[in-house]
């Protein structure tokens, strides 16, 4: 099943949020309307984006000054690198997120891919759809960058997750970690 979505647009200023779906088709239930997906602003330390993150993979501490210091240094790479995530107004918790950058390449006449990461929901707001407006976003986004593209690992846990938002399974992959 393909989403019809409007492209992203983006606005730090006045925090305009991503909506997925056009404005005469419903949302699948009331909701899923409290939640707009937006890029990640550097307050989103303090409101749990750190503790989030930890729910998906070995995520120490970070401090504030280098939690500054990566998110400026994403910053200035601009919409070839976004951090989405949608928060809940109530709490002021984020609750949901995910990022893509965009590869620069030679092949397809120097085209670009999309690479999604990092895509987890708290463990408290599950089954509300946020994963498909997360990965909705960061789909929309690499298309609107001339993406040909857009590709994501993922654990066989999550293969179904990914297949109903129209991921197909491709290849293999492959990793080699280094010691820190």
């Amino acid at each position: 099943m393909q989403m019809n979505v409007d492209p992203p647009k983006f606005n730090h200023r006045n925090r305009v949020f991503f909506r997925t779906e056009r404005k005469n088709e419903k949302m699948e239930n009331s909701e899923e309307q409290k939640y707009g997906v937006r890029k990640l602003e550097i307050s989103d330390k303090s409101k749990g984006f750190i503790e989030l993150l930890q729910q998906l993979s070995v995520c120490d501490s970070v401090s504030d000054t280098d939690f500054e210091n990566r998110f400026r240094e994403l910053s200035a790479v601009g919409d070839d690198h976004v951090i989405g995530v949608i928060e809940d107004e109530p709490s002021g918790k984020i609750i949901a997120t995910g990022s893509v950058f965009i590869e620069k390449k030679f092949l397809r006449n120097c085209g670009k891919v999309g690479h999604i990461e990092d895509v987890v929901v708290d463990s408290s707001a599950r089954g509300k759809h946020l994963g498909k407006r997360i990965i909705s976003f960061l789909t929309e986004h690499a298309r609107s960058m001339g993406c040909y593209k857009v590709i994501l690992d993922c654990s066989v846990d999550n293969k179904a997750f990914y297949e109903k938002c129209g991921f197909h399974n491709k290849s293999i992959q492959m990793a080699m970690y280094f010691a820190h």
